[in-house]
């Protein structure tokens, strides 16, 4: 050994290794590290806390459905009704989200097949501009609702969003919410059922429009379910909320949903539930 100097064993290298990004994701609930194939073999729930991670909407429908989902209403396109510039036009945002998710709008709707009980599946994508609702979007799911009365199956939306309304579209985004309302309302008219699930976060006008109207709602655990985020509503009304304020499990004490579904076992859920309704 040399004097004032450690000496460094030959099987140590002090040469810094090059690791392949994101190989590794850290839990914003538990603070775990998760193995991204691991993460993703678990349908993106943490294996530590149960922590759901957003889940893109082809993913959600492999999940449920695998191959037995035919998609339609795939040729209605978004367009830039209002010319909107700001940073970036809405042209170059679009495309910037297609590029970034690989889906066209934040919404994908179909017909499918569940333990051979056909019915409309609507999911919406929370990473495409939050999961917002423009025109595409509410066109979308109001042709899901129109298809499911026609046809006399189940529609079940899967929503997520915290987003709302565009307000690169104006008025046109605006007016979506009473629209698939509007279809909503048609369709429980027919007596078809309307099953709406909730995941994290399911908010502003996804939730005042469609998301609130089904006739069975389901939740992901912990999912963040309101209009207005609570840091607002605190700031407004000047006084400290409940715990738990507007999330699944405050909200399945006081009404507004009807059951908490772990995403690992939300197929199994619809399954019993359409079974149930004996359509």
């Amino acid at each position: 050994m040399v004097k004032g100097k450690t000496r460094v064993p030959l099987f140590f290298s002090t040469k810094k290794k090059d690791i392949p990004h994101g190989l590794w994701l850290k839990c914003p609930d538990c603070g775990g590290i998760i193995f991204k194939k691991t993460l993703c073999e678990n349908l993106m729930v943490c294996p530590k806390c149960a922590y759901h991670f957003a889940l893109g909407a082809r993913e959600r429908i492999e999940s449920l459905l695998g191959e037995n989902f035919e998609e339609f209403s795939q040729e209605i396109k978004t367009t830039d009704p209002l010319n909107f510039t700001a940073v970036k036009t809405y042209k170059e945002k679009i495309a910037e989200e297609q590029r970034k998710t690989g889906l066209d709008e934040a919404c994908l709707v179909g017909e499918g097949k569940l333990n051979n009980r056909k019915f409309i599946l609507g999911v919406t994508d929370s990473r495409f501009m939050m999961g917002s609702m423009g025109s595409v979007v509410g066109e979308r799911i109001t042709r899901a609702a129109e298809r499911a009365k026609e046809k006399g199956m189940p529609l079940v939306i899967v929503s997520g969003s915290g987003g709302g309304a565009r307000m690169q579209e104006g008025m046109l985004s605006l007016m979506q919410m009473a629209k698939t309302s509007a279809a909503i309302s048609k369709l429980n008219k027919s007596g078809v059922p309307f099953i709406s699930v909730l995941t994290n976060p399911t908010m502003a006008g996804v939730l005042a429009s469609f998301a609130s109207l089904g006739d069975i709602i389901i939740a992901e655990p912990r999912a963040l379910i309101g209009f207005t985020g609570p840091r607002v509503i605190e700031q407004t009304i000047r006084q400290k909320l409940p715990s738990g304020f507007q999330r699944s499990e405050f909200l399945l004490q006081h009404g507004l949903i009807d059951m908490i579904v772990d995403r690992r076992k939300l197929k199994e859920t619809l399954e019993q539930v359409l079974e149930y309704l004996n359509v």
